[in-house]
């Protein structure tokens, strides 16, 4: 997928600052693909790039117009798509990780059309999938796993990549989520396969490998999220995993969006995780948690994961913070 850059990145209208988690995937990953920032209003987060209007971006050589939000259901608001027709008559591309389909709105597909633009769907994929067999497969897999949604697998997944290659490690990031494809170029977003495909949408994402090479697979979900636990058990199975890193965020109470449904235990994750991955790995196992201390000062984020791994006996890091090399005790 050959997403056309230098990017204005859209960020929408709220100031949930995990809203704008596609477009901060982007800019942290990709800065060199990201010209500038579009909010709605002054309350929307701002990733610290310049403010452009689209008239502006188009000036200043913006190619794509990424709709850089995220939100449940991925619905495009009615009221953006003046904006969107507005960027496609300027002669930019389009690109959405929304579920709705940027083609299927007849404003949006004509107005591409006339102007000879791209509209890029990130999380729809247009290959056939087969559904998943299980068969073992050469080479060596890593999944994240969450105790909830948003709360650092891509960004884990990708630092790990990162610090791999830096070593001379044969790693490869497979993304399976919106921000992850435009972050790499390339993926599947699983939460937009028919649930039957998942695993085998994975299986295809992470092929046959050389044996000394790691496929580092981009989690989504939580086994133990009312809304979205079939897409993290359709990755589970589908990647086969050697190794396991599990993903948290310090002092988060509940599931996103869900006040009555407490956030489950690290342990409770644990010990569903590999019971279940071992449907398809004999001998799964947990390597280390990767913890978002976002909430908590330096020295507090310091001794809750001298905590985590007193308790649990793996290495803990925030990844933001500390890096994906070493441990907290090291």
């Amino acid at each position: 997928m050959n997403i056309p850059a230098p990017y204005l990145l859209m960020l929408g209208e709220t100031k949930d600052p995990l809203a704008i988690k596609t477009a901060r995937g982007v800019h942290y990953w990709r800065p060199e693909k990201c010209l500038g920032q579009l909010r709605l209003n002054d309350d929307v987060p701002s990733l610290g790039l310049p403010e452009m209007d689209i008239e502006t971006a188009v000036e200043k050589g913006a190619k794509t117009f990424v709709l850089g939000t995220a939100n449940a259901g991925g619905v495009l608001a009615e009221h953006w798509i003046p904006m969107i027709v507005d960027a496609i008559e300027r002669g930019m591309h389009v690109a959405s990780g929304l579920h709705q389909r940027l083609s299927d709105i007849p404003a949006i597909s004509e107005a591409a059309e006339k102007a000879g633009v791209s509209l890029f769907d990130l999380r729809h994929y247009k290959e056939k999938l087969d559904v998943g067999n299980g068969k073992k497969r050469s080479g060596k897999r890593l999944l994240t796993i969450g105790t909830d949604c948003s709360v650092g697998k891509m960004f884990t997944t990708l630092a790990l990549e990162r610090e791999m290659q830096s070593r001379n490690l044969k790693a490869t990031f497979c993304a399976t989520g919106q921000t992850g494809i435009l972050v790499a170029g390339k993926g599947i977003a699983v939460d937009a396969v028919i649930s039957d495909f998942i695993a085998g949408a994975t299986e295809a994402l992470s092929p046959d490998c050389p044996p000394d090479e790691w496929q580092l697979v981009e989690g989504q979900g939580s086994l133990l999220n009312p809304a979205f636990s079939g897409v993290t058990l359709g990755l589970l199975h589908g990647s086969q995993p050697d190794a396991l890193v599990l993903c948290h965020e310090a002092n988060r109470e509940h599931i996103r969006h869900m006040p009555h449904m407490p956030i489950p235990t690290l342990q409770d994750i644990i010990d569903l995780s590999l019971k279940l991955a071992s449907l398809t790995n004999p001998n799964p196992r947990f390597v280390g948690m990767a913890i978002n201390t976002s909430m908590l000062s330096e020295e507090e984020a310091k001794a809750y994961l001298q905590g985590i791994e007193n308790t649990y006996g793996l290495p803990a890091t925030d990844p933001v913070r500390f890096g994906v090399a070493i441990s907290s005790t090291t």
